[in-house]
């Protein structure tokens, strides 16, 4: 179900889907995806809001996908043999994501 919630990175209300819900001293902590905008935030419990009816009905603009059996690689460098080999990551590095933001742009 999406719902708005307040942005303090946008200064603005946004379309979101509740991804983490997280309990904190002070009340309980939102982990969301912006739909229109394609991003990640938290935000807190009071600034969630149901979606009213007509806006329910406009599409998102945003929509999560992955590559399918895309995995990331990293080069594993051994200096003590003096070799460099590619092989599998458990993450994407920064060199790469900003690679392939390039390519879509």
């Amino acid at each position: 179900q999406v719902y708005v919630v307040f942005s303090e990175e946008l200064k603005c209300w946004c379309r979101a889907l509740v991804e983490s819900v997280r309990c904190q001293a002070d009340g309980y902590q939102l982990g969301c995806f912006l739909v229109d905008y394609a991003k990640y935030c938290s935000v807190a419990s009071e600034n969630i809001r149901v979606l009213a009816g007509a806006f329910a009905k406009i599409p998102q603009r945003a929509k999560k996908c992955r590559l399918y059996c895309t995995k990331p690689l990293t080069l594993h460098i051994d200096y003590c043999e003096n070799t460099a080999k590619i092989g599998p990551a458990k993450r994407w590095d920064a060199a790469a994501i900003q690679h392939f933001r390039k390519l879509l742009e």
